[in-house]
């Protein structure tokens, strides 16, 4: 299923992303250090991307996948991150999910599970 057109984003939404970029944890540092500037395989991300009344942590365009950082917060909110997913899916987007302990501790199967998920749409 293709995204729809693009979303309409709120003044507030654009704010509050770029407040979270200059805002990021050491998890979402870590991983943007890989996704960054194209390093991997060309694909071109973005970091704290709004995508309608959501903000996601990475995205890929061309893969229309969304990588979202899971920290500690995440465990609190686990009935609104499955309602934000599915909302994100209904959309058309794909939505992958890693910890902050998966990142820090494999942060190469990580970057390879993402470059796997991306190519797989791509191909």
């Amino acid at each position: 299923m293709k995204p729809k057109k693009k979303l309409p984003i709120a003044s507030n939404t654009l704010k509050q992303a770029r407040r979270l970029r200059s805002d990021q944890t050491y998890a979402e540092m870590t991983l943007w250090s890989v996704l960054r500037n194209r390093q991997l395989d060309g694909l071109k991300f973005r970091r704290q991307h709004p995508i309608g009344k959501f903000i996601v942590d990475f995205y890929c365009d061309k893969a229309k996948l969304i990588v979202e950082v899971a920290g500690d917060t995440h465990a609190e909110r686990t009935v609104s991150d499955q309602e934000r997913t599915h909302w994100l899916q209904a959309q058309g987007y794909r939505v992958v999910r890693f910890n902050n302990d998966n990142i820090h501790n494999n942060l190469e199967n990580v970057a390879a599970e993402i470059l796997r998920l991306c190519k797989q749409h791509t191909n």
